[in-house]
């Protein structure tokens, strides 16, 4: 019995020994492949790395302001370029804004700072001789041109409206005739005087003297010219204008009306629309190196 037990042994294990052969290339390649599985499966992550988000930049109004020809739109002031080291807050990198271009009418006439001179001077109608004996028109003139002087007007160069703030010498006059109904009134001094002389009611003056026969027919309402209050190329070369007054009843002094950049009333300079002391002599001598204001005459204001 024993005998036959060992021969089934061997015989099974003969038997067992081609299959496990078979089977091991078998268990070889499942090793193979789950190695491959095990090296290709993710490893396990690390810790949480914080990164940055950068943004993509935009492009700023400068780099998109060029035209169809190439050329950089104006309106647009670029940005300033943050450089190292900063030695100001000036070169500190600001944000492009849009600068709407100005047109001419868009710009507003800013009136010059008044100096430290005495405030503009005025006067009653009653303070004037003979003013009551004056044409209805040219007193209406008279009392127009007193009222401005009243409203603390400075002097505005290219202004003739009250409503900037000033006025400058020629646009004073130009106001006042406007707004008394004459039609066709010239803007500047040169043209303001080419115009009284075209309707002949010029009268010339050499004479210093205030007295003098030169100034015989001078009325209340006539315009006055200078040249040489500033340098020019116009021609004529007349640069400065104002309405002459009359006297005044508590002085006898002559006395005119109009803007000024500093011109006396009373000893005392003004600034601006105000009433002043008619003196044809230049208080600046010419040796002072500037130039010389001179009174060349004056004339009846035409149609009026």
């Amino acid at each position: 019995m024993r005998h036959i037990l060992r021969r089934l042994t061997a015989a099974a294990l003969l038997l067992g020994l081609p299959l496990a052969l078979l089977a091991a290339p078998r268990l070889i390649a499942a090793d193979s492949d789950n190695s491959a599985a095990s090296d290709t499966s993710p490893s396990p992550s690390p810790g949480h790395i914080h990164r940055h988000a950068h943004p993509k930049r935009s492009p700023s109004p400068s780099d998109e302001s060029s035209n169809r020809d190439g050329q950089s739109d104006s309106d647009v002031t670029p940005a300033k370029k943050h450089r190292h080291p900063v030695e100001s807050d000036d070169s500190a990198e600001t944000v492009p804004t849009a600068t709407p271009s100005a047109t001419e009418s868009d710009v507003a006439v800013t009136p010059k700072p008044r100096p430290s001179v005495a405030p503009d001077a005025s006067l009653d109608t009653d303070q004037l001789q003979d003013f009551s004996q004056q044409p209805p028109q040219i007193r209406a003139l008279i009392e127009a041109a007193l009222e401005l002087t009243r409203q603390n007007l400075t002097y505005t160069y290219s202004s003739a409206d009250p409503a900037n703030g000033g006025m400058d010498c020629s646009g004073f006059i130009y106001y006042v005739l406007t707004q008394a109904g004459l039609k066709d009134v010239p803007r500047d001094a040169s043209e303001q005087y080419s115009w009284v002389r075209k309707a002949e009611k010029f009268r010339a003056v050499i004479s210093r003297n205030l007295d003098g026969f030169e100034l015989d027919e001078l009325k209340p309402g006539d315009l006055l010219f200078w040249s040489g209050t500033y340098k020019t190329d116009r021609d004529p070369p007349v640069t400065h204008t104002m309405i002459y007054l009359g006297r005044e009843s508590e002085t006898g002094n002559r006395v005119m009306v109009g803007s000024s950049d500093g011109r006396s009333y009373h000893g005392l300079q003004r600034w601006g629309v105000s009433v002043f002391d008619f003196k044809p002599v230049p208080a600046s001598s010419p040796s002072s190196g500037r130039a010389t204001p001179q009174f060349i005459g004056y004339g009846a204001i035409p149609g009026l």
